[in-house]
């Protein structure tokens, strides 16, 4: 044995190289080797230079006893070999069932065989019989002709009547000769062919019957198990005249296994390849635990990937499948394809628990989003940083559940604020009501154009913040340390009825584009989901710039590049092959060269709500909850006015004088709802209201601000005396017209 150790690079194994084993007459010889390696195994393991060790073994004094591992022995031995001897099994019955599909199956081995022994049973006499029975009805045939033309000869010609009486007499002899014959061949066809049939059936019915005769019913069946080997063993050759199995034409359809033959053959019938080209097999078809077959060919020469893309609804038709069942991807190079076809049609079970339910903590909106599954299994996630996104499909292809894996997510970020606007004004984006800043569910174009007016003067405040930290752009660590740069999602569901608003359609247009393209660097992620986003109802400019695109199922290949691009149902991706039971699927269009087909995790009505009532809880937890509807008390102190401050503090003790007599009123048993509001109160308590806040004010100017007619100056009658006052809808009338709030 030899060690070369590697001092100056303690971080590798040193080199052991090991000569057959040796046994020396020193008992602790046979171990020289093993406890060798183990002290440099250990040294290297501790990052120090292994220590050179050179042991001098005899190499003469060797016996030729193969060398076995005691682990081999151990329980972990015995265990490999268990593992290794099941997954022998598994693959000698994974082959035994691919050969059940072919002519050299035990089936068709016994059919075979049944075959062969019956046609062996029935031999070759016939043909003889047959023969003999044709010659005997010929020579009866002759010898009736030569009996009528000696029947019919005169005896006044001598001559003739004899040769005619001559002939008749050799015709029927020969007659009889022919038929004996036939006779005596029949005879012994049917004693030949009993004792082939007592041969060939004898044994399975002897077998079957002494099978039930000793055991019963188990006995009989081993008797029919005995004669179904026994027919699979004669049959167990084809003939040279059968052709192989692999020549035929397979179909993935119907059940059969995929090969290079059958891959060669589909290709050319789809005509991506010509009649004369083989593809290059470098991953050989596989089936996984799915059921679904998957290979990697690489095309002939000159014959690109996309040729292959575009020929997905032929290759579908050749492999006896649908289009939604193959799944054509470029594999590294140009003409290198991977080939995925599944066994039934995809996206068709039930969906399993999304991803989020299972998610404790708050999810990270910055990070990567899980959309769902794509055909193969695996999950597909995005991430939405300095993005924007447009879902489109035609009604009922599941555009809001596919939505909700984007909206669930920032949700449960409570660091993401929303600002929803609802055009179908359905109630898809209700449950998110409660954790918007803003909402919009009337499908009001006014109102939303409003809102797009407060979020742009929001952009403008977050690039002044940005310029004063002197950043170009909001990041993770930055919004955390300026909660007004936080990330804002802004979802717009049924974008159509917006954009083709007659008064505010082009507005609106201008300013999501405005948003889309400058809010990205401002943490400002816009989604928008509609129908068709055409140029009718998207302008190209708007569309062009959302990058994340997800097409769901739609009526036509024109529809499906609105979503995805000019040219993406041509390459081989349209949402017109997705399925009307694959709802919730779609071709995602996000990261990468080409879209991948994904289906979105699936959350019903009561997980919604489940996962709200927990995004309420984190965003509660972290002080991020929206404000909820702002009263006009809070409204006009926002406006930082003095006289706005003045009619804030009258609101409220409005507010508190309604207050006491509901409380009044509930005290001594009255219902509430029978109470009347307080709409007047006399002018000495707003003054002390007004006193109270720290607020000076007289009556003088208290009725200068507050205008009134003479008769709302007229006396009122309060705690036994009759005063003057002020009727709340005249201060709400002076806050309309000088502020422009209403109530």
């Amino acid at each position: 044995m030899t060690e070369q150790t590697t001092g100056s690079e303690p971080d590798r194994l040193a080199t052991v190289t090991v000569l057959p084993t040796a046994r020396t007459t020193d008992p602790d010889a046979d171990t020289v080797v093993l406890d060798s390696a183990r002290r440099v195994l250990a040294d290297a393991h501790q990052g120090g230079p292994a220590a050179t060790v050179v042991e001098k073994v005899d190499l003469d004094d060797w016996d030729d006893r193969p060398l076995i591992p005691a682990w081999t022995r151990t329980a972990e031995g015995w265990a490999a070999w268990a593992g290794r001897a099941y997954r022998s099994r598994r693959r000698a019955a994974r082959r035994w069932l691919r050969r059940q599909r072919t002519d050299r199956g035990h089936v068709a081995q016994f059919r075979r065989g049944s075959r062969r022994l019956h046609d062996w049973v029935v031999g070759l006499e016939g043909v003889q019989v047959q023969a003999l029975h044709h010659a005997a009805q010929i020579a009866a045939r002759e010898a009736r002709t030569a009996n009528r033309t000696a029947r019919f000869t005169p005896k006044v010609f001598p001559v003739k009547y004899k040769a005619a009486t001559t002939a008749a007499v050799k015709a029927t002899a020969v007659a009889e000769a022919a038929t004996a014959a036939y006779r005596k061949a029949r005879m012994e066809r049917r004693r030949v062919r009993q004792m082939r049939a007592a041969v060939v059936y004898g044994p399975p019915a002897a077998a079957i019957t002494a099978g039930y005769a000793t055991a019963g019913g188990l006995g009989a069946a081993a008797g029919v198990l005995a004669t179904f080997a026994g027919g699979a063993f004669a049959g167990r050759h084809p003939v040279s005249e059968e052709r192989d199995w692999s020549a035929d034409w397979r179909s993935l359809g119907d059940g059969d296994a995929m090969s290079a033959p059958m891959l060669d053959q589909v290709f050319r019938a789809a005509k991506v390849i010509g009649a004369e080209e083989t593809l290059r097999v470098v991953q050989m078809p596989m089936l996984d635990a799915r059921g679904a077959w998957s290979a990697v060919l690489d095309l002939p020469p000159g014959i690109p990937a996309k040729k292959a893309l575009r020929a997905t609804d032929e290759l579908a038709a050749a492999f006896g499948v649908e289009e939604a069942q193959v799944s054509v991807t470029k594999k590294g190079r140009s003409g290198r394809i991977e080939l995925y076809v599944t066994r039934d049609l995809p996206f068709t079970e039930k969906a399993g628990p999304g991803p989020l339910l299972a998610h404790d903590g708050p999810t990270n909106f910055w990070g990567r989003i899980s959309i769902g599954p794509d055909v193969r299994g695996q999950h597909v996630s995005v991430s939405v940083v300095e993005r924007s996104g447009l879902v489109g499909g035609e009604p009922g292809a599941g555009k809001s559940a596919s939505g909700n894996t984007i909206l669930l997510a920032a949700a449960l970020d409570p660091r993401v604020i929303l600002w929803l606007a609802d055009g179908k004004g359905g109630g898809d984006l209700e449950p998110f009501e409660a954790l918007s800043e803003r909402f919009e569910g009337l499908a009001d174009p006014e109102a939303f154009n409003a809102m797009l007016d407060d979020l742009i003067d929001d952009m403008k405040r977050r690039y002044a913040t940005l310029k004063k930290l002197g950043k170009r752009k909001v990041t993770e660590a930055l919004a955390n340390a300026h909660p007004e740069l936080r990330q804002l999602l802004l979802w717009v569901d049924e974008l159509m009825f917006y954009t083709t608003d007659e008064d505010y359609g082009k507005k609106i247009t201008k300013k999501l584009r405005n948003l889309v393209s400058r809010g990205r660097a401002a943490g400002i992620i816009t989604f928008c989901a509609t129908q068709k986003p055409g140029s009718d109802v998207v302008d190209t400019s708007l569309r062009d710039l959302l990058s994340i695109r997800w097409a769901l199922r739609c009526t036509t290949p024109e529809a499906s590049d609105t979503i995805l691009g000019r040219g993406a149902a041509a390459a081989g991706y349209s949402a017109k092959s997705i399925e009307a039971e694959m709802r919730g699927a779609g071709y995602l269009w996000s990261e990468g060269q080409n879209p991948v087909l994904v289906r979105a995790d699936y959350y019903n009505d009561d997980q919604v709500t489940e996962l709200l009532e927990r995004a309420h809880d984190l965003r509660d937890k972290a002080g991020t909850l929206p404000a909820g509807p702002r009263t006009l008390a809070d409204r006009l102190r926002d406006l930082a006015d003095d006289d706005a401050r003045l009619l804030a503090v009258v609101l409220d003790t409005f507010a508190a004088a309604d207050r006491t007599a509901q409380e009044e009123a509930a005290a001594a048993g009255t219902s509430p709802a029978m109470v009347k509001a307080v709409d007047w109160l006399p002018g000495t308590v707003l003054l002390d209201a007004l006193a109270a806040a720290g607020i000076p004010a007289t009556a003088e100017r208290l009725g200068a601000l507050v205008v009134r007619t003479d008769e709302e100056k007229a006396k009122h009658g309060w705690n036994g005396s009759r005063v003057t006052g002020y009727p709340l809808a005249r201060v709400h009338a002076v806050i309309a017209d000088r502020f422009g709030l209403a109530v």
